[in-house]
């Protein structure tokens, strides 16, 4: 957050440019594979994506189809005539001497994404484009900058680049546009968008200029950003620095500046170009590409339900609250566990040993679900290491024994005792309340004999509570667990207690 006189002194114009490497077999020109995880340097090479003299070039079809997958999840409009171009710069770890990329015809442009505020206030952000272009490859750097090693493994891997509109006036925007991207990509299977892998890459361009004159101020892009919580602190730093800039009377240049994240700030490194430098021109070695209504079709139908539309479905047909819906739309996989439980929930002719609820329970029993699920049942996959597509207890075996803790079977206390059980023994609720005397005790007639014996044990709270005091009532419920062993069910036990009193 800006301090506030900074933000009543000038106003910043952010906009962002985000690189994604897609999620494909191979690399974006050649039969080389795309592997992030490869830590072997130089192994994923070959002629073509090392420019070598004489090689050819062929655009990735899976490559393309994703990159119009996200622009389409996007709300983007697919330009089904495009093509590729040359974007001629110098780089130690560019091997070709100059990127194949787009500039004049993106595949996607003028799309939107809605983001969030903390207190819960929408905010439309504009997306102009997303091209298609091949990564560079990594530069390493010693110690004392003596020596730099390069690794060619991700040169000309499919990078997917999005470039928003200059939409933003704050570093909380900037991060939740970010995490609700990454989700989309996610969802669209498009890329894992793992920013410590270098699969996604946010770089933050912003502009101050004071609150009470026209227009903005001069850009300045800041790269080198390793994390969603990085970006908004760059962009926090980078804000200040203007601002400071400014008040001084001196001028902001246009530059690139990279951050550091040991230090927490921006350092200048070149000075910005502009489209003129890089030389354009179209590839001469691709050709045009055309995108038929077949193949948009095709790639249309692969549009998954996204986190918004999730968000919304899960808030009318299970009415879990928004914490809950958050946690199961950010773990996907979690929130499709969940609806297979909410769906054994629902046809209770399957444990015809228990009375079917009510409609108006339903809901309960949803998040009496949802709570055990992202509770207990997470801390024992945390414990061992395990994703939710392993978990030992199915959905069913879970419903099961959300219904019968529901129906006072089995105490809260218990509940914890029985999942730990299930995950273990993979086997059934009952077999497991079974082995491990897991029974609630709702028996009036087993439970009168208990309190009658407890009434008469603790005759001064009896008087107190018959004087007109409440605490004596649940220093009587749980002298009547003590002396059950913790299986009397409460509200039975309560109820029972009030009885004999009146």
């Amino acid at each position: 957050m800006l301090p506030l006189g900074i933000r009543m002194e000038y106003t910043p114009t952010i906009g962002l440019e985000i690189h994604v490497e897609l999620k494909t077999r191979t690399k974006m020109f050649c039969a080389s594979l795309n592997d992030p995880d490869e830590k072997r340097p130089n192994t994923n090479i070959c002629p073509i994506c090392m420019g070598h003299p004489g090689t050819l070039p062929v655009a990735n079809e899976e490559a393309i189809r994703k990159v119009v997958l996200a622009g389409m999840s996007l709300g983007c409009t697919i330009d089904p005539e495009t093509f590729f171009e040359r974007k001629n710069y110098f780089y130690p770890d560019l091997p070709k001497g100059y990127q194949i990329t787009q500039y004049q015809r993106p595949f996607c442009k003028d799309g939107i994404l809605t983001i969030s505020d903390a207190e819960g206030k929408s905010k439309t952000i504009r997306i102009e484009r997303i091209h298609l272009e091949e990564d560079v490859g990594r530069s390493y750097h010693s110690a004392d900058g003596s020596d730099t090693l390069l690794d060619f493994n991700r040169a000309g891997v499919p990078l997917m680049e999005l470039v928003t509109k200059p939409d933003f006036t704050s570093a909380e925007e900037v991060v939740a546009f970010a995490e609700e991207l990454r989700l989309i990509l996610r969802y669209a299977g498009v890329s894992d968008a793992d920013m410590e892998k270098g699969q996604m890459r946010v770089e933050v361009n912003i502009s101050m200029a004071p609150s009470d004159a026209p227009g903005t101020g001069t850009k300045v892009e800041v790269k080198n950003i390793n994390s969603i919580n990085a970006a908004g602190r760059a962009a926090v730093y980078e804000m200040e620095r203007q601002a400071n800039v400014l008040r001084s009377g001196e001028r902001v240049i246009q530059e690139t500046r990279g951050w550091d994240e040991m230090q927490g700030l921006t350092v200048s490194q070149r000075i910005k170009e502009g489209a003129a430098d890089y030389r354009y021109f179209p590839e001469p070695d691709l050709p045009p590409i055309v995108l038929t209504p077949e193949w948009l079709a095709d790639v249309q139908i692969r549009v998954p339900e996204l986190p918004a539309e999730r968000r919304a479905r899960f808030a009318k047909e299970y009415a879990l609250p928004e914490h809950d819906i958050e946690v199961m739309t950010i773990n996907r996989s979690l929130g499709d566990y969940f609806e297979h439980v909410a769906s054994e929930l629902g046809s209770f002719e399957k444990l015809s040993h228990l009375d079917r609820p009510s409609v108006e329970h339903v809901p309960r029993l949803y998040k009496l679900a949802s709570n055990y699920l992202m509770t207990e049942l997470a801390r024992h996959l945390d414990a061992t290491g395990l994703a939710i597509s392993q978990c030992p207890i199915s959905p069913e075996h879970f419903a099961d024994a959300i219904v019968r803790v529901f129906h006072g079977e089995v105490s809260s206390s218990g509940a914890q005792a029985l999942i730990a059980g299930m995950f273990v023994s993979r086997t059934s609720p009952e077999d497991v309340i079974r082995e491990k005397d897991l029974a609630q005790v709702s028996d009036s007639s087993t439970l009168l004999e208990i309190v009658q014996k407890v009434l008469a044990e603790n005759e001064k709270a009896v008087a107190d509570y018959r004087a007109g005091k409440e605490a004596p009532l649940k220093f009587l419920v749980g002298k009547v667990m003590a002396a059950s062993k913790g299986k009397a069910n409460p509200q039975v036990a309560q109820e029972l207690i009030l009885k004999a009193l009146q």
